[in-house]
């Protein structure tokens, strides 16, 4: 079950400005029906001071798609078109106090309808759809319609450096997952090969829960996970309570006698190191 945060589940039980505004100045269908997901933002614009002063929203989705399509017309009502443009899936998603990494590209498509509403309004050419992903550029998960540029971007605005965080955001390899090299190439494009010595460098301030939990999960993924796999094991994470790290084993991990001795003198040394040295790990079964 998803720990949803207070303000996702009023959003989700007492949603703002629903519905469909009457020939509106902007509209934008992004998502895709048959696959979770979708919604339709239609705006209502001034001409003479570029403000937005209705947004409504109908979306077919989970609580996370139906919070963050909520927000996201709270954020943009009594703004011009350029302070709107500004606006992205972080601030949704920080405006929500957070959402599941699994549920991160509901405030992505929030913010991929936004910006094709006011391309939609600015006589920009614009495929309207609620099959595909409709960014510029090559498809590259066929599952969701999803393009390299758009996962391109959300890498860069989001700083993914997984393939598993990539799904999280945009679905891209959440289906049939053949495309998931094709992702990996994307984001060393995006990210360089080269790691910075400020990339991993222990915070010097404490952070928030969902920053703990983002940074446990990159260094899991970045730094723990793939050594385990070059010796055909796994990890996952299964959840955080303060300081304790839940894990799951996972390939020839599961019940080798040095299990223990690789939770304690490899994931937590390493998460002690680069997260927070009051860190404990723990096996999940």
């Amino acid at each position: 079950m998803w720990d949803y945060t207070p303000q996702v589940k009023e959003h989700f039980l007492h949603p703002k400005n629903t519905g469909e505004i009457e020939n509106p100045d902007a509209w934008a269908n992004v998502g895709n029906i048959t696959c979770g997901d979708a919604l339709y933002l239609t705006l209502k614009i001034d001409k003479n001071t570029k403000k937005i002063t209705d947004a409504k929203f109908k979306t077919f989705g989970c609580a996370s798609a139906i919070a963050s399509s909520s927000v996201l017309t709270e954020l943009i009502i009594g703004k011009t078109i350029d302070e709107a443009k500004k606006i992205t899936n972080k601030d949704i998603a920080d405006y929500l106090g957070g959402l599941p990494q699994e549920k991160m590209h509901c405030s992505v498509m929030g913010q991929e309808a936004l910006e094709k509403a006011i391309a939609q309004y600015l006589g920009h050419e614009v495929a309207q759809d609620d099959h595909l992903h409709h960014e510029e550029g090559k498809i590259v998960c066929t599952c969701f319609g999803v393009t390299d540029e758009l996962i391109a971007k959300v890498v860069k605005e989001n700083n993914l450096i997984s393939a598993e965080q990539v799904t999280n955001y945009c679905k891209a390899g959440g289906g049939c997952g053949q495309c998931k090299p094709e992702i990996e190439d994307i984001i060393r494009r995006v990210q360089g090969t080269v790691e910075t010595e400020q990339a991993f460098k222990k915070p010097a301030k404490p952070l928030t829960n969902i920053q703990k939990i983002n940074l446990i999960q990159t260094t899991i993924d970045r730094e723990i996970r793939p050594q385990m796999e070059a010796d055909g094991g796994g990890i996952d994470l299964i959840d955080v309570v303060g300081n304790k790290v839940l894990v799951a084993l996972r390939g020839t991990c599961v019940g080798c006698p040095s299990a223990q001795f690789t939770l304690k003198d490899a994931v937590e040394m390493k998460l002690r190191e680069l997260v927070d040295d009051q860190i404990t790990v723990e096996e999940v079964k």
